[in-house]
């Protein structure tokens, strides 16, 4: 496997190299107490779960990621710990069959930990085709090789309709100038080649349309809305987030906290949402992309007690990382760190 072929490579600086975004924030409102169960959802490199066994030793770290990468940074991460860490492959919605054999059922873990988005290790790997700056497969899904239906970001350019790929760049990457990105890619499929590459799609769309910059007028890469568009789609991320945050609400105790960080507006929309009892029908994808899992049971869950809102938040404004970690991390620059505690 590929995947595979690189991680060891990656694997050696990855704990040195990867900075957690807001890590004292994160221990802050996580708060770890001795011999508590925290279920980190998006282990990642695990910069937040080595922080918060560093702070408190005798908590017991369920580590929870769908890259296979990241899974076996978790086991390495059980050996450096024993008996403290859990090792998890899979999505969010997996996670009743991944507890199931723990005994882990309603109201019996103390935090979760979200922490949304690629990590660093899928942008810093060109092969898994996430990143603008580094030439590679237009690959894109999270769980690798993992699951053979999900489709990779070159296979959706391929045999998405015009219309499809309008919908997925406007929605999913907030693109003002998708009907113009989506017609250059069917050109480009019928007239020259199909697009397999990162820096064939990136170079594409910075043919086609302006310069961009961000709120505060800083330049960024005209093809950055549409390689987060596919990342989104292809991993059914919106999706996967509202499955994740109603399994919170299932799993934590009352009285348990919840911590998210969110990197863009779609994201926080949902978790404002949920923290909010503000559900509403089909407000967390705006495409025909049913809510659906075979791996998820509604019946679990009552939905209608979630949407009465089961959340206390634990500070009035949303928190923002420091200009000092934005200087170090850019990465973090658009960084929303939401917490709450489970009230009922």
């Amino acid at each position: 496997m590929i995947l595979h072929k690189f991680a060891r490579q990656f694997c050696t600086t990855a704990s040195v190299a990867h900075v957690p975004v807001m890590a004292s924030e994160v221990l802050h409102y996580i708060n770890p107490k001795e011999n508590e169960v925290i279920l980190d959802m998006t282990f990642g490199s695990g910069g937040h779960s080595r922080q918060i066994l560093k702070l408190e030793p005798s908590v017991k770290i369920l580590a929870v990621d769908r890259d296979p990468l990241a899974f076996s940074y978790a086991k390495e991460l059980a050996e450096e710990f024993p008996n403290q860490v859990t090792p998890l492959l899979g999505k969010f919605s997996e996670l009743p069959q991944l507890l199931s054999q723990f005994n882990h059922g309603k109201n019996s873990i103390d935090s979760i930990l979200f922490d949304y988005g690629c990590s660093s290790m899928q942008f810093d790997l060109a092969q898994r085709g996430f990143s603008l700056s580094k030439n590679g497969p237009l690959d894109m899904r999270m769980d690798g090789n993992r699951d053979s239906n999900i489709p990779t970001a070159a296979e959706v350019l391929s045999n998405a309709t015009e219309e499809d790929l309008y919908k997925i760049i406007k929605y999913y990457g907030e693109e003002k100038q998708a009907r113009k990105i989506s017609r250059a890619i069917i050109d480009s499929r019928y007239m020259f080649k199909r697009l397999t590459t990162t820096e064939e799609l990136a170079d594409l769309v910075e043919c086609v349309i302006s310069e961009v910059s961000d709120k505060i007028h800083n330049k960024k890469h005209a093809a950055t809305k549409t390689f987060q568009a596919l990342r989104i789609f292809v991993n059914n991320e919106l999706n996967e987030i509202n499955y994740g945050l109603l399994l919170a609400a299932h799993y934590l105790k009352i009285g348990g906290r919840l911590v998210t960080i969110t990197f863009h507006s779609l994201e926080d929309k949902i978790v404002k949402r949920h923290l909010q009892g503000n559900m509403i029908e089909n407000f967390v994808n705006p495409l025909p992309l049913k809510f659906s899992s075979h791996n998820f049971n509604l019946d679990e869950i009552d939905v209608v007690k979630v949407m009465s809102s089961n959340w206390k938040m634990l500070h009035k404004h949303v928190i923002v990382p420091s200009v000092d970690e934005v200087e170090s991390n850019n990465r973090c620059r658009s960084a929303k760190l939401r917490a709450a505690v489970k009230i009922k």
